[in-house]
C-alpha cells in the first residue's frame, strides 16, 4: 500500500508538506500541490479516511434525529426532505447520520452524538416555539441548522417558508370561490409552523371580513389518520364548514376521505386544500389544490448553511490544525424566507 512516505521520497519532499499539499493548504504553493498530486495518483495512493478524520477531530458527518415515536418524521415531506440533506452532503464530502430516538431520550441522543464526536453539525427540522434541541446546541457553540424559525433566537442558519404569506393566499383562494365558513387542521401551536400558518390564515381572513371561529379549529394533527379524525368532527358541527384548510397535504387527505364519506363532492360541497405539494397530491381523487414548496431544495439549502457554518467555525479555531476555507458571510446571510405558490387542483 502506497504511504505519504512513498510519495514523499518520489517527490523529494517532506512527509509533512505531501499530507498538507493533498489537503490543499492555503500555505502550500499551488505548483507543489500539482505535483504531490499527480504523483500520488500515479501510484495510486488511496487516503486513510477514518486517519484523517481522527487526526482533523471532525468525522465530515451531518446529524438528523427523528423521534421514533413521533408522527411527522416518517411522511413523505420528511423523506424528501432528507434526500435533499443527503445528496448536497455527499456532493461536499459529507455523510449522513439518521438517529432515531424515544421522544423522552431526544435530548440524551444530541448529547451523545456531541461528546462522541460522531457529527459535525445538525440539522433541525419541525423547529418548537421553545426548542430545547436549538437552545442545548446553541449554549455549546455547536453549529446546525434549522428549517424554520425559532421564537426569541436571532444568531443561527436557518431556511424558512413564508407561512403567513402562504396562508395568505389560501385565504384569497378560498373567499374568492364563495366560501364564508372555513376551518382549519393544524398541529400543535407548540410547532412553530403551526402557530405562524394559523396566524397568518386568521389574519388572511380577517382582512377580508371573515372571522375564523375557534370551533373550527381541528388541533393536533400531523397525518392522515388525524386529517379525518378531525374533518370528522367539524363535519358535525351545527353549522358546519364549506371549506377545510390542512396544514399539511396528508391532513387534507384525510378531510377529503371524511367527506366523501359523508357523501359530500368535494371541490363544489366541500373544498380543501393542503401544504407541501407531495407527488400525490397531484395524484389524489381529486387533485389536491395545496401550497406548493420546493422540499428536497430546501433541504439541499439547509445542508449548505450548515456545512458553512461548519468551514467557518474551523476556519476560526483551527482545531484541526489546517485553515478549511471560509465562505466569509454572516450568518444573516444564511437565512432565507422563502415565498411559496399556491396550486390549484379540483378539490376546490
Amino acid at each position: 500500500m502506497v504511504t505519504l512516505k512513498d510519495i514523499a521520497q518520489k517527490v523529494d519532499r517532506s512527509v509533512t508538506t505531501v499530507s498538507r499539499a493533498l489537503a490543499g493548504c492555503p500555505d502550500v504553493s499551488k505548483e507543489t500541490i500539482r505535483i504531490v498530486r499527480e504523483a500520488a495518483q500515479e501510484m495510486g495512493y488511496v487516503p486513510n479516511s477514518m486517519a484523517q478524520r481522527l487526526q482533523k477531530q471532525s468525522s465530515d458527518t451531518i446529524g438528523v434525529v427523528a423521534p421514533v415515536s413521533s408522527k411527522g418524521y416518517a411522511e413523505p415531506f420528511f423523506c424528501e426532505f432528507l434526500a435533499g440533506i443527503g445528496e448536497q452532503a455527499a456532493q461536499f464530502g459529507y455523510d449522513l447520520l439518521v438517529a432515531y430516538a424515544q421522544e423522552h431520550n431526544e435530548m440524551g441522543i444530541y448529547r451523545k452524538l456531541v461528546s462522541g464526536r460522531k457529527v459535525d453539525g445538525f440539522i433541525l427540522s419541525r423547529t418548537l416555539v421553545d426548542d430545547p434541541r436549538a437552545h442545548y446546541l446553541h449554549s455549546i457553540g455547536f453549529p446546525f441548522a434549522a428549517f424554520g424559525r425559532i421564537d426569541g433566537m436571532q444568531d443561527y442558519p436557518y431556511v424558512e417558508e413564508d407561512g403567513e404569506y402562504a396562508m395568505e393566499l389560501v385565504a384569497e383562494h378560498l373567499v374568492s370561490r364563495g366560501h364564508t365558513r372555513i376551518a382549519c387542521i393544524c398541529p400543535p401551536q407548540s410547532v412553530l409552523y403551526s402557530k405562524v400558518r394559523l396566524e397568518g390564515l386568521r389574519r388572511g381572513l380577517e382582512s377580508r371580513g371573515i372571522r375564523l371561529d375557534p370551533e373550527m379549529i381541528g388541533m393536533g394533527a400531523f397525518d392522515q389518520e388525524d386529517g379525518y379524525a378531525h374533518a370528522c368532527t367539524l363535519l358535525e358541527h351545527p353549522h358546519p364548514p364549506t371549506a377545510i384548510v390542512g396544514f399539511n397535504d396528508l391532513i387534507a387527505f384525510g378531510a377529503i376521505n371524511a367527506g366523501k364519506d359523508r357523501g359530500l363532492r368535494i371541490g363544489s360541497e366541500l373544498a380543501v386544500t393542503g401544504f407541501d405539494d407531495i407527488p400525490m397530491a397531484a395524484m389524489y381523487r381529486p387533485p389536491l389544490t395545496t401550497v406548493r414548496q420546493p422540499i428536497k431544495e430546501i433541504g439541499q439549502m439547509v445542508t449548505s448553511s450548515l456545512i458553512d457554518t461548519i468551514q467557518e467555525k474551523y476556519s476560526k479555531t483551527g482545531r484541526d490544525g489546517l485553515v478549511a476555507e471560509s465562505h466569509q458571510d454572516t450568518v444573516s446571510h444564511r437565512q432565507l424566507l422563502l415565498r411559496p405558490n399556491l396550486v390549484v387542483r379540483n378539490s376546490t
